[in-house]
């Protein structure tokens, strides 16, 4: 760095608002200049165990060869084309490829943006629907308390509300709330008292809801409310949007889970954390409401960049690496030291106690004992300055602390993130 320029940091100072940032208090932002593996390393030489996959995109690593040949080589034939009456072969290729994952029998992929959008697509999915269809009493959507679905109207609309939407409270639509039921509660949903002919689909995410603060539950649980709403019509919208692509253990939650839902939306970790794309896949008969001479009932929904052939391209090429017998057995491993560790926690005492220690698969959280218990709660800075001392970027939700890598995370470097968040613990 020349010392007679300005630094990132400067430079970013006097042009960029950050997401999620209050920039009046918080600290300044890493200067990021690389990445490779699991690390990203800073201006100033630092490196950093990127134990949260940067918002749990990243699969296989920072700047991985395979990943940057694959688009490198799809930039030199076709980076964009529009969607609407075109296609091209990454986008197809993909699809037939997600297809075939898919558990539940899926048989059609729409392609949007990112995570809010492909819920947003959802929703208007099963609402268009049952309007299809002509049952228009059909308008009531359920979701789960504590589940965070994005940050556009419609996704913070199913989303329980919390700081991320209270500013917006009085303009979000009606959604009707199921209690949640944790993992140290009772195994059972409490529905609300609502006609189910009037409710077009239930949005929830399965077994792990992310956000809202790595908060886990039973499948059985979820199971029988599929069952339910499946017996009654009502169009089930499972957002893997966090939990796709071997997170839980299995390449999608659902794989948990007896009953499966009509739709599914998937995102960050699709193109292993290199390219901006989601997917909302559906069943036939789905679709098939959507075929009419009347051309109102067409869906009536795009983006600019939907299906980048770029992106689409970054997908295949992380599906190559997903469905390599050796990316399965690190997700195994990783998923046997997340559960190790949880019992280190639940059997030692810490001068800042400790409390529902938890893993599913590759997802390990925590809480960190606190008065506040919110997501504003100023232990999440505290945390991730103490964890950055010692090389490991961590980014609390709250006083929920987790950990979330990338799958090529070694042994020794996994040790390192466990040992930084065991000197965290032995703080007052």
């Amino acid at each position: 760095m020349n010392p007679q320029q300005p630094s990132l940091l400067q430079r970013d100072s006097q042009v960029i608002w950050h997401p999620f940032t209050q920039h009046k208090t918080t600290a300044l932002p890493l200067p990021i200049v690389r990445g490779e593996g699991v690390y990203l390393f800073d201006e100033r030489g630092n490196r950093y165990i990127d134990a949260i996959s940067s918002w749990w995109t990243n699969l296989h690593g920072h700047a991985h060869p395979y990943l940057a040949r694959k688009i490198h080589e799809q930039a030199l034939q076709l980076e964009h084309v529009l969607f609407a009456g075109c296609t091209h072969e990454p986008a197809v290729s993909l699809a037939e490829r997600v297809l075939r994952l898919l558990p539940g029998g899926f048989s059609r992929i729409f392609y949007s943006d990112n995570g809010s959008t492909s819920v947003e697509v959802a929703v208007k999915m099963a609402i268009q629907y049952h309007r299809n269809c002509g049952r228009t009493r059909r308008n009531r959507i359920l979701a789960l308390t504590h589940a965070y679905h994005g940050d556009t109207f419609g996704s913070m609309s199913v989303s329980g509300r919390s700081v991320f939407t209270e500013a917006f409270r009085d303009l979000l639509f009606e959604v009707h709330f199921i209690h949640l039921p944790e993992l140290h509660e009772p195994d059972s949903f409490r529905l609300p008292e609502i006609d189910p002919e009037e409710v077009a689909c239930l949005v929830y995410e399965p077994l792990v809801q992310g956000a809202g603060g790595m908060r886990m539950y039973q499948p059985a649980a979820l199971s029988r409310l599929l069952a339910f709403c499946q017996a009654n019509g009502i169009l089930c919208i499972a957002d893997e949007v966090m939990t796709g692509f071997g997170r839980t253990g299995k390449i999608f939650a659902s794989e948990h889970v007896a009953e499966q839902p009509d739709l599914i939306c998937l995102s960050k970790g699709l193109t292993g954390g290199s390219l901006p794309l989601a997917i909302t896949a559906c069943h036939s008969r789905v679709f098939e409401a959507f075929l009419s001479d009347d051309l109102h009932q067409t869906f009536f929904h795009g983006h600019s960049f939907t299906a980048n052939p770029l992106a689409c391209a970054a997908a295949l090429a992380s599906l190559d690496l997903l469905e390599d017998p050796a990316c399965g057995q690190a997700i195994a491993a990783l998923s046997a030291r997340h559960q190790a560790f949880v019992q280190q926690l639940e059997n030692s005492d810490f001068p800042r106690p400790v409390s529902h220690a938890r893993s599913l698969g590759t997802i390990l959280a925590f809480e960190l004992h606190s008065d506040q218990k919110e997501y504003l709660d100023k232990v999440r800075e505290e945390t991730m300055e103490q964890a950055l001392d010692w090389g490991v970027l961590l980014r609390p939700l709250g006083n929920t602390l987790y950990v979330l890598p990338p799958y090529c995370i070694t042994g020794s470097q996994l040790d390192q993130v466990y040992e930084a968040i065991l000197r965290i613990l032995q703080r007052p």
